[in-house]
This record gives C-alpha cells, structure tokens and sequence, in this order.
C-alpha cells in the first residue's frame, strides 16, 4: 500500500520554465477554485492562453479564485462557469455556456471531485463518489467533444487530462449492479472512492481508443499524496503518532502536486503518451491488471454512454 507514496524518478518539470507559451489556446478547469485546480489555473494563466474557465459549484469560491489568480496575473483572462458534477442537469448547463462563447478547446482538465464521503447519491440517483467523480465529469467530456475534436482538427494539441488515484488499487472491479444505490456495490467509503478513481483510468483509455487518432490525448494523472481541504477532511484525524509523521512526511505542496497535471496538459507532444496513468511527474504506471484491462474500459464506456444517452447539445 505504499505504491505511489514514494517518490520515482520522473520527467524535470518546472511550471515557470517548462509551460510554453499557450497564446490562442482555451481552458477548461473542474473544480477551479481551489487546491490543484486553482494552482493549475494561476500557473497557466502566466503563459498566456486566450481564455480560462472555472468551474465549481459555489460562485463565490469561483470568483475569490479568480481575483486572487489575477492579483498575481493581472492579465489572465478568466471566467466562471456554474457547474456541479452531483447533476446531470446542471453539467449539461455548464457545457451549454462554454459552447455558446467558445469555438474551440485546447485543455479539458477534469480536476474536480470527493473523497471518501458517506454513502450518499447523486441528484441522478447514482453512488455520490462515481457520479460525481466518473459520471458528471463523464457527459461534461461527451458534451465537449465536438468542440475538442474540431480544434484538433484545425492543427492543435488537444488534451484531456483526468485526475485519478493512487486509491484506484483499492477497486477489484466496477460493480456495474450497485451503481445506482448509495453503497455503490462495494463496502467502505474509501473503495467507493477507488471505483470512482478506477472508472477516471479507464474511461481516458477508452477515450484515448476512440479519439485518439483523431487528434485528441487523454490521459489520467494521480497527483501524489497532497497537502490539500480534500486530503486534510478525510485524513486530518486519522494522521497521530509515528504514523501520522511518516504519512505526512511523504505529503507533497499543492505547488508540487499540480505539477504531474500541468505536464500532462503542456509538456511536449510525444512525450505525453495517450492513454497512459502517470504519477508524479510524467512517470508511466500500469498498477493493477484491472485499470488495464480494455473489456472493462469498453463495458464501461458503453454502460455510460447509455445512461447519459439523454443528454446533447
């Protein structure tokens, strides 16, 4: 269980220096307003892209963010987009928005989510972590993607970045049958949790298969073991004595996290393999047979292209 705590030898990424300049390109950032998504959004918007955008459930978070990002960049060019992930309705809303001001979309990063959260569902009636985590991030991506694959087209690099998990070895699999309850078909509020980050895995596999040859990378990215509000709330208790040393010696700055996305997002076309895990930084992982199994990720992308069938733009 130690996997991933430790640090592997990975690609030298500095976001200052290694960042190119990002002139005429567009944004998307879930859960933008805090932790490695703000980071991810002040680090890129001192590079120059045309437009970023925010999204998160609370306005007021969002806007916070982005007046703290633009008192260090006063030039970035941000925008908030209303969307929580625990709703179908309001997803399809968000995707919406961009589209009516937005022709084109050069980085998708899918950076929001919960962690290890009481049984619950969503607004949608599905398990609170897999809809918020794989679902809503899910048909975000679906309604999207005419929009990447036309920026694509015209020349561009395109990518989407998926933020997983180290946690995803706790799932044996992805208990289709338990889906929509509460329990998610599995017992603890942590394997929730790495279904959820399982099902990131294999649904940028998959999406890699379908999409890549036409110009889209996808890759999933697990941050390391960093010192944010998603960490600390289900942790915070739990890390006393020698352990809780140990454990938190290996934490990471969120500076140091948001690294491994901000490469796989910007680092240079080649080296950035779609399809792939990485961890910290831009270290291929191929972790437990399950995350690689491609029927898997196929069934899952049929089972969730059926359920969101419903929803288009």
């Amino acid at each position: 269980m130690l996997y991933g705590l430790l640090s592997t030898s990975g690609v030298s990424f500095t976001p200052a220096k290694d960042i190119p300049d990002l002139s005429g390109k567009v944004i998307f950032i879930t859960g933008g307003n805090a932790g490695l998504g703000k980071e991810s959004a002040l680090q890129l918007s001192a590079h120059n892209p045309s437009h970023i955008y925010l999204s998160c459930r609370d306005g007021s978070k969002a806007k916070a963010a982005i007046q703290d990002i633009q008192s260090s960049v006063p030039s970035a060019r941000l925008t908030f987009i209303q969307c929580d992930l625990t709703s179908l309705a309001s997803v399809l809303a968000a995707a919406q928005e961009f589209t009516r001001v937005e022709s084109r979309l050069d980085i998708l990063m899918l950076n929001a989510g919960i962690m290890a959260v009481p049984p619950s569902t969503t607004e949608d009636g599905y398990e609170i972590q897999f809809g918020t985590n794989h679902v809503g991030h899910a048909l975000l991506t679906k309604l999207l993607m005419l929009t990447l694959l036309r920026t694509a087209e015209a020349g561009a690099d395109v990518r989407v970045v998926a933020l997983s998990s180290i946690a995803h070895v706790t799932a044996s699999g992805i208990q289709f049958s338990g889906l929509k309850s509460a329990a998610g078909g599995v017992f603890t509020n942590m394997t929730r949790y790495g279904q959820s980050k399982l099902a990131n895995i294999l649904f940028v596999r998959e999406l890699q298969r379908r999409y890549g040859a036409r110009g889209v990378t996808a890759v999933a990215v697990h941050p390391g073991i960093v010192r944010t509000e998603l960490y600390g709330s289900v942790f915070g208790g739990l890390l006393t004595g020698a352990v809780g040393r140990m454990v938190k010696a290996w934490y990471t700055s969120v500076g140091d996290g948001a690294r491994g996305q901000l490469w796989a997002a910007t680092g240079k076309k080649g080296e950035v393999v779609g399809g792939g895990y990485y961890t910290p930084v831009g270290v291929v992982e191929q972790c437990t047979g399950v995350s690689r199994d491609t029927k898997l990720a196929a069934e899952l992308w049929e089972w969730t292209e059926k359920e969101l069938e419903a929803y288009n733009i």
